[in-house]
């Protein structure tokens, strides 16, 4: 079965939301899509037709067993093609999600299949989001929040929580990307900013808010947490 661009901005959308609450409402998919309620609810009902959507009015909605099936597709299709565009044409990481919105809608299975191929079989994109396979199970990765490291413990950053523009352009700027390996030296109580030091570099103060989107793999196995500095 094959679904329009916007069918599938909608399938994919609803999966993101649903996740970890299970349920979606109207208003919260017409906040993320930017559109109005009424638009959301003729969709839904078309949806709900194809047997992708469990729907009933005013009680939220979320997605089927076959409607979570063509979400991971979707989202394979788009984590692959940030994958190539950063790795094989060396995009930067903040300029690749427009382009994949768009390149996740090619509906030839054989060009993904390739492409993946192509790509050997790659796990996580640039962001550190994991790559659903064909059968779209994904590969768990065992990761902490940055906030959550304790002092003077190395750890690999390894997935960021946003994929925003800003956010990314910021990150660049403080040298920081997947793979980064850096430490938490000092937790301050003040404005729960902490300061941290990347191989090679001298140590620096970044924001809570800023930590808080940066998820990180402890090397040696300790996911201590440290004290915070007064």
């Amino acid at each position: 079965m094959s679904f329009s661009t916007s069918e599938e901005n909608y399938i994919k959308a609803i999966y993101h939301l649903q996740q970890p609450e299970g349920t979606v409402t109207t208003n919260e998919l017409a906040a993320e899509l930017q559109t109005k309620p009424a638009s959301v609810t003729d969709m839904l009902k078309k949806l709900k037709t194809k047997k992708l959507l469990h729907y009933q009015p005013y009680q939220g909605f979320k997605l089927s067993e076959q409607g979570n099936k063509v979400a991971l597709n979707i989202v394979r299709k788009h984590r692959l093609w940030e994958y190539f565009l950063v790795n094989k044409l060396e995009f930067g990481w903040d300029e690749v999600h427009e382009i994949a919105e768009e390149l996740e809608h090619i509906s030839s299975p054989v060009l993904i299949e390739k492409l993946d191929a192509f790509l050997s079989f790659p796990k996580f994109d640039p962001h550190g989001d994991p790559i659903p396979d064909v059968n779209g199970k994904m590969e768990a990765r065992r990761q902490i929040n940055l906030t959550d490291l304790g002092l003077n413990l190395e750890a690999e950053v390894s997935a960021v929580g946003s994929q925003s523009t800003e956010l990314l352009e910021l990150l660049k700027h403080k040298n920081i990307g997947i793979g980064t390996v850096l430490e938490v030296v000092r937790k301050f109580s003040f404005d729960n900013s902490i300061e941290i030091r990347i191989r090679k570099l001298p140590p620096f103060s970044i924001s809570q808010q800023l930590a808080q989107t940066l998820f990180v793999k402890p090397l040696y196995g300790s996911t201590s947490v440290g004290s915070i500095s007064k």
